[in-house]
């Protein structure tokens, strides 16, 4: 799939899950052949895979099914068995046919191996995945949600990571969806991420350790470990899972969208389980759009006073004045004037929409009795400002391209608010930030 832009925003307000991922993004052009190939080189047995076309609400969706036989089944989708405790009515099974069209896009992938496991640890996991037929980079995405998943259930627990055995997320259906999730995220060459929160219901569910508050501790421990945000929804069930946290743990790289942007196209994931509220994840290809005329954003005006006899105070405050107000930016350049005195050059660069209030703010607050301006042409990078998501928090980042390079360029204020958070020194967030936007946005 070719794009100019690379950047996905994926609306998980209504949940999301391993099966929900992969639907969606096969739903957004992700090669169908590519994640064949993959999925017949798991080393594993008990499992088939199945891709249709079904209806939420009304809505035609993608879905993808891991279908396990009768030895390796986990009641993951069965609804009795989830919430059988609280939920009375009757809701979709797991395998819905009235509402999959099977003459659609129906594909059915047996698998007949030998390396059965009821339970998996980490390492278990990790030797699974370097056997998969798949790119570098999707091995290590892989890697990287499963590490998610195991250091969470490594704190629920008490445990280390490598000591962790994986209940549901270390089954079979799982394994297929993260390894599916990796495999078509990697095929659809996604740069950015931007995930603004994940919807969650109320109420318990039950699980392998008995029945647990939504969200599950693993799911509450990876939404905290990666800064990520909840919304609430009013309604019982659990709406994310722990594989889908983890996958939006390993995916984001924002959280914040840009004030203006086009949808290029959308792909549709369905949840297995049914709900009041519909039960879909969005994933949509997005590219960001400048506000301003292009025209206007290569002409920049400087204005400029000569101040003799301002004191160092008034400057420092007429500069954070300057800047408040929108100045792109504002220096002092010590100098000397008529009759030998040291004075200060003020210069200020400002949009020709900002002039007036430039000026009014240094009329008002030095001694200057002039200000001469200049309409100046200049030449700027590609550039965008991003929220990133890392492990030591959030950070605001600038980037500029140029000859299809990307450069990075942490903003001061994020970093010494991360430094004084964490006691850090301020090279070294610096650094973390660059080498996390280095890794992961390139």
């Amino acid at each position: 799939m070719e794009s100019s832009e690379k950047i996905l925003y994926l609306d998980a307000g209504a949940g999301i899950s391993g099966d929900m991922t992969v639907a969606a993004f096969l739903d957004l052009g992700a090669d169908r052949k590519v994640l064949e190939d993959a999925l017949a080189s798991i080393p594993a047995e008990g499992f088939q895979t199945k891709i249709s076309r079904v209806k939420k609400a009304g809505i035609d969706c993608c879905d993808f099914s891991v279908i396990l036989d009768e030895a390796h089944e986990n009641h993951d989708h069965d609804m009795e068995y989830l919430y059988g405790h609280e939920h009375h009515h009757d809701h979709e099974h797991h395998h819905d046919h009235e509402h999959h069209h099977d003459h659609e896009h129906d594909h059915m992938h047996g698998h007949d191996h030998h390396h059965h496991h009821e339970h998996r640890n980490y390492q278990d996991v990790k030797d699974i995945l370097t056997k998969v037929n798949m790119t570098p980079a999707a091995h290590e995405l892989a890697l990287r949600i499963f590490s998610f998943v195991a250091e969470a259930e490594a704190k629920a627990h008490g445990l280390a990571a490598d000591q962790v055995h994986f209940h549901e997320v270390g089954a079979i259906d799982s394994i297929v969806d993260v390894v599916s999730a990796a495999v078509c995220f990697d095929n659809l060459g996604i740069r950015e991420v931007i995930i603004p929160s994940l919807g969650e219901g109320t109420g318990t569910v039950r699980c392998q350790h008995g029945i647990l508050p939504v969200p599950v501790p693993a799911t509450q421990n990876i939404m905290e470990a990666a800064g990520l945000h909840f919304t609430r929804i009013d309604e019982r069930g659990e709406f994310i899972t722990p594989t889908g946290a983890a996958i939006a743990a390993a995916l984001i790289t924002s959280d914040r969208l840009p004030g203006r942007y086009r949808v290029l196209r959308t792909g549709i994931g369905a949840g297995k389980r049914a709900y009041e509220h519909t039960n879909v994840l969005r994933a949509m290809l997005i590219q960001p759009e400048e506000e301003e005329n292009p025209a206007d954003s290569r002409r920049i005006w400087k204005l400029e006073s000569n101040i003799d006899d301002s004191t160092g105070e008034q400057l420092g405050f007429v500069m954070d004045e300057l800047l408040r107000a929108g100045a792109r930016d504002v220096h002092y350049i010590p100098v000397f004037m008529k009759k030998n005195r040291p004075a200060y050059l003020l210069n200020v660069i400002c949009t020709e929409g900002d002039i007036p209030e430039m000026e009014r703010i240094i009329f008002r607050h030095t001694t200057s009795i002039g200000i001469r301006r200049t309409a100046m042409e200049r030449t700027v990078l590609d550039r965008e400002n991003i929220r990133v998501q890392f492990g030591l928090g959030e950070a605001d980042v600038k980037v500029c391209t140029f000859e299809g390079k990307r450069m990075y360029y942490p903003e001061y204020e994020s970093v010494i608010r991360i430094a004084r958070e964490r006691e850090m020194a301020f090279g070294d967030v610096y650094e973390a930030i660059l080498g996390f936007c280095t890794e992961r946005l390139r």
